[in-house]
């Protein structure tokens, strides 16, 4: 099995756990044109950032090993630059550095170095303009609304196609 079916498998299996626009994307992305990938580029800054957001989204429990441990701080740049369109891809890159914009204003650092705590509470609030933005359509917030659900989508979907989430967060029923 290539990684496009099983990909496609994987989106299938999380059904409406997985917005509809990811979803089309990842359906549509067989088709990219190859001019359309790697239209941004992450910082390493940014991949740090991506790792503890997917972290704080998936965290590692007694039971489990987090997103982190699985690698979808890389999973999720790879799938951007690789399988959405150029628009999409700059769209999800400014809604990214908006997001390191707060933190860096709020806590003057980027957010994968504040603590914990507070990487929770930027989250949820973050989670709650992004569901104000369905109903309100705000102009200037929809690349950062766009970015949550992205990154949201993008790390479940990158923890339960990765080892770690098919053994260990799953449990195999014959």
């Amino acid at each position: 099995m290539d990684r496009r079916e099983a990909l496609r498998s994987v989106a299938i299996l999380l059904g409406t756990a997985i917005s509809a626009g990811t979803t089309d994307i990842l359906f549509s992305s067989y088709t990219l044109p190859e001019g359309e990938k790697n239209a941004v580029s992450f910082t390493t800054e940014q991949l740090k950032a991506l790792t503890e957001i997917a972290d704080v989204i998936i965290p590692t429990t007694k039971s489990s090993p987090g997103a982190k441990v699985a690698g979808v701080g890389k999973f999720i740049p790879m799938m951007i630059t690789d399988c959405y369109p150029a628009k999409q891809q700059q769209s999800f890159h400014k809604g990214l550095k908006e997001f390191e914009a707060r933190a860096k204003k709020a806590y003057g650092k980027s957010f994968a170095l504040i603590p914990l705590t507070e990487r929770k509470k930027m989250l949820t609030v973050l989670r709650q303009e992004t569901l104000d933005q369905k109903t309100n359509k705000i102009p200037e917030k929809v690349d950062i609304a766009y970015f949550f659900t992205t990154v949201r989508d993008l790390t479940s979907l990158g923890y339960f196609s990765s080892e770690v989430g098919c053994t260990k967060a799953r449990e195999y029923v014959l």
